[in-house]
């Protein structure tokens, strides 16, 4: 088979990742929140939480986009979380 059509093998939700970069008492990072609990907790993916004030470098890299939500390190989307373009980043 040539190289431009082998298929990147899927990886099981358990190995995906999504990051939520929030800030404490950011209404939309909670409403991301409950964006991300109930997609991953459907698909079975892990998640994480970090904050912006604990940590300069992501302040610094994401303060004007939070929450932020990464998925396998990759930002996906940032302000609002879409749960069908989450769901659907996920399952391809």
């Amino acid at each position: 088979m040539s190289p431009l059509f082998r298929r990147t093998p899927r990886r099981s939700p358990a190995e995906r990742l999504v990051t939520l970069i929030r800030k404490p008492g950011c209404h939309l990072c909670d409403d991301a929140q409950v964006v991300v609990e109930k997609v991953c907790g459907d698909l079975g993916v892990p998640w994480e939480q970090k904050d912006i004030s604990e940590d300069p470098a992501l302040h610094d890299q994401y303060w004007e986009q939070i929450p932020v939500v990464l998925v396998d390190g990759e930002q996906h989307t940032f302000w609002r979380v879409d749960e069908r373009r989450l769901r659907a980043a996920l399952t391809e």
